[in-house]
């Protein structure tokens, strides 16, 4: 039986950040923040676009600390949670996470790669004796069997997420291939399950709906899908279409859409399906990828899409930008020959 309730969960403020190479400002952050929590929205994640403690010159440096974005955030939001995501390796327990709660933050996620919930037992226990409510995340979940994604997710579980959430960093699931993860998941686990979609194929919203179908109760959107490549769920979006297939939100519909039409001019850049995000979904390669892809193909002069599909095929993960480069070297030396 269907569960008609399902929580939004806004990641506008940080997965977004990539659109804009993590250049959020004070005024970005606040007027959304306060869009967010007049509509509803139950939790507001907020950070630099890889996480909590990720500002760097060779993934991004961040326009503000994460100190500034969280303090914003929390001085705006009255009603909505806020949350951080975190990739152990990048933040750390005593310096990224103590200080952010210390910032008021309410949800912590801690999200490894979708062959690595290993790492997460100490941030996840950690997160778990402040009393703070805590998640896990498995990125670039498509890169393992649903079997054995249940059993990276079964990990979380018993180090005290109290919710998992896959996520489809590279946009390339389809309905079937979600509702068979999902499934499992919600089947195998004691706690909620939550999905996070990319639209590099143009499925985020499907996908979502069939997360929805198959027993999940979070799922992940941001506005006007605002996010790197060819964005996120919008989730505006899936607050319309959840309306119509009779599940509740709890958010106001009417508010999120406004949140729309301010954001296409507070945040400049928004998403739209390219041909290299296709290529992008259809070889597995993370959505954050697309603007170096560009920039490195136009470089060596070699053809963006061959640089996707090589990619791919060495199972390249966000964090290892490097790897763009010596693809496109290799291909350049290729093509000369």
């Amino acid at each position: 039986m269907d569960n008609l309730e399902v929580s939004l969960y806004d990641v506008t403020l940080r997965d977004g950040s990539h659109a804009i190479r993590h250049q959020l400002n004070v005024d970005q952050i606040a007027t959304y923040a306060k869009l967010a929590d007049s509509a509803g929205v139950g939790v507001v994640e907020v950070g630099h676009g890889i996480g909590l403690g990720a500002s760097s010159l060779q993934i991004g440096k961040s326009l503000l600390s994460d100190e500034q974005m969280l303090t914003t955030a929390r001085e705006n939001l009255k009603h909505s949670l806020l949350g951080i995501h975190v990739v152990p390796g990048y933040a750390t327990i005593s310096r990224d996470i103590s200080k952010a709660i210390d910032c008021g933050v309410d949800v912590i996620r801690i999200a490894t790669q979708c062959t690595e919930a290993d790492t997460s037992e100490q941030h996840i226990s950690y997160v778990r004796g402040t009393g703070r409510r805590v998640f896990g995340g498995l990125m670039m979940s498509h890169m393992i069997s649903p079997e054995m994604l249940v059993q990276e997710a079964l990990k979380m579980e018993s180090y005290g997420a109290e919710g998992i959430t896959i996520l489809d960093s590279a946009g390339t699931f389809l309905p079937a291939d979600v509702e068979k993860r999902i499934g499992l998941l919600v089947d195998s686990l004691k706690v909620p399950v939550g999905f996070h979609g990319h639209n590099n194929l143009g499925m985020a919203i499907a996908n979502s709906l069939s997360a929805v179908k198959a027993g999940a109760t979070i799922i992940d959107g941001s506005i006007s899908g605002f996010g790197g490549g060819a964005g996120n769920a919008s989730i505006e979006l899936l607050a319309a279409v959840f309306s119509m297939e009779g599940y509740k939100t709890g958010v106001d519909l009417y508010k999120l859409l406004d949140a729309a039409d301010i954001a296409e001019k507070l945040f400049s850049v928004l998403p739209k399906i390219t041909s290299s995000s296709i290529v992008s979904g259809m070889s597995g390669v993370v959505s954050v990828f697309s603007k170096p892809v560009a920039r490195v193909a136009e470089i060596y002069n070699v053809d963006p899409r061959d640089i996707y599909f090589e990619l791919g095929r060495l199972g390249a993960i966000a964090g290892q930008e490097d790897l763009i480069v010596e693809v496109a070297q290799a291909l350049a030396i290729k093509d000369f020959r």
